[in-house]
């Protein structure tokens, strides 16, 4: 779920890639990092911490050269060592080269004992560095060739941007998991982001999506990338994106996010003309759950409400690493608003339950503040598997809806009522004519290759 950028042909590359890098900040909160080349040199300052933070002028003057790539870290892989943070840089044969990944490799840990038994020294605890060795102990003369080799052998979900000296290579794999956009600079050059909502802040045009299985390299030689397809593709994006992931005002491959979650409450509300349920307001669960929320209400006709306050300054719950820090941060980041609530029946709206520890504690804020009854609705399937393609929920034991049914998860988060979509319903909002990734929500494990 990180987020990862390019810009290429622009001479303030590295403050334009720091502001798409803010406008994704919802996407990796742990640390940040951007490279730079200029003059046949990689500059790279990368920290732990947000990129208001990391990012200042001194730093931005330090990134100099008219290509950048960045990256906001949500640890799947790897641990919380300022070394596994991205970009990661390294020198070889050909010179000095830089990466960014968003996704998850689910061969990494053979891959590496490979690289390991035939030398290989490892700094970090990344599956991106996995390339890198890859990369470095081709014997081929050309890096494109290089790195066509090393994905050969990485099979999973990745999104990668490769800076060398004079280029940048840009891959998304075969399936498309993860999102991956191409835009037009109006002041020159070109970005690629993992969210077209990066688009909007550096003021540039969206041109299309890198394919799946497509690489582009940008070099200086030629005015537009050149691109090349790898791999057939087998399209299965994500559809955890239109879920959660993404920022409701990004397109994700075509498709709004904000309208996609709209329809998803919009299910719900006609779902639930078969239930004989009377509430008094509908309530989000913000921010994510808001337009589910407004689609409920605008099918429902039950007004919308903002009963729940949230401090802003308080990042995203489910991408804390630990269980106490997501308790912690659920109290100080969600407040009921009690003269709204007191004595009234609500219908609460949220994009999904993945531990249940935040239900439980929205559910219990609620009530506390007078709330008679508390209808809970989901705006997604349960999440009942583990995903290995760059979520992270790495067992099924962290998983609520794999340990309890229906019944017992609302008697758990102390609902009146609680109800999901289908699996269906969720494929009808965002679009049926696509293959989607739903292994959170069925188990289908499809990446082979």
């Amino acid at each position: 779920m990180c987020a990862i950028v390019g810009i290429f042909g622009n001479e303030k590359a590295s403050r334009l890639a720091s502001l798409a890098l803010f406008s994704m900040q919802h996407r990796g909160q742990e640390a940040t990092g951007i490279s730079s080349s200029s003059d046949g040199k990689i500059y790279t300052i990368k920290n732990r911490g947000l990129v208001s933070e990391v990012f200042d002028n001194n730093a931005l003057e330090y990134l100099k050269g008219n290509m950048a790539i960045g990256h906001n870290r949500y640890s799947t892989a790897g641990g919380d060592s300022i070394l596994d943070a991205q970009p990661v840089f390294a020198k070889y044969k050909l010179g000095e080269i830089s990466i960014v990944h968003n996704g998850n490799l689910i061969n990494k840990k053979a891959v590496r004992q490979d690289l390991i038994d035939n030398g290989a020294i490892f700094q970090t605890g990344m599956d991106t560095e996995n390339l890198i060795h890859l990369i470095a102990k081709n014997s081929k003369d050309r890096l494109r060739d290089r790195i066509k080799e090393a994905l050969d052998k990485t099979i999973g979900a990745y999104c990668f941007i490769i800076q060398s000296r004079s280029k940048q290579f840009v891959i998304r794999d075969r399936y498309g998991i993860r999102p991956l956009s191409i835009g037009k600079l109006k002041t020159g050059g070109y970005i690629v982001a993992s969210e077209t909502c990066a688009f909007d802040l550096v003021d540039a045009e969206f041109i299309r999506d890198v394919r799946p299985g497509e690489m582009l390299i940008f070099s200086e030689k030629v005015e537009e990338p050149e691109s090349i397809q790898l791999y057939e593709p087998e399209y299965r994006p994500c559809a955890f994106e239109y879920v959660y992931f993404a920022r409701p005002d990004s397109v994700i491959d075509g498709k709004s996010v904000y309208r996609a979650r709209e329809d998803m409450g919009k299910t719900l509300a006609i779902n639930d003309r078969g239930n004989n349920i009377k509430v008094d307001m509908v309530i989000p669960v913000p921010d994510s759950g808001v337009p589910a929320a407004l689609g409920y209400a605008a099918e429902s006709g039950i007004p919308f409400e903002l009963g729940i306050i949230r401090n802003h300054y308080v990042g995203r719950t489910f991408i804390e690493p630990t269980q106490e820090m997501r308790d912690l941060k659920v109290k100080m980041k969600l407040s009921p608003m009690k003269s709204l609530i007191s004595g009234k029946s609500l219908l609460v709206i949220d994009d999904s339950i993945v531990r249940g520890t935040t239900s439980r504690r929205i559910v219990k804020i609620l009530k506390e503040a007078g709330a008679k009854e508390v209808h809970f609705r989901v705006a997604s399937p349960e999440i009942k598997f583990p995903c290995y393609y760059g979520i992270d929920t790495p067992t099924k034991e962290e998983l609520i809806s794999h340990r309890m049914n229906k019944e017992e998860i609302r008697e758990h988060i102390q609902a009146d009522t609680l109800e999901y979509l289908s699996i269906e319903d969720l494929k009808n909002s965002i679009g049926n004519d696509r293959n989607y990734a739903l292994e959170s929500f069925d188990g289908d494990y499809f990446v082979t290759k």
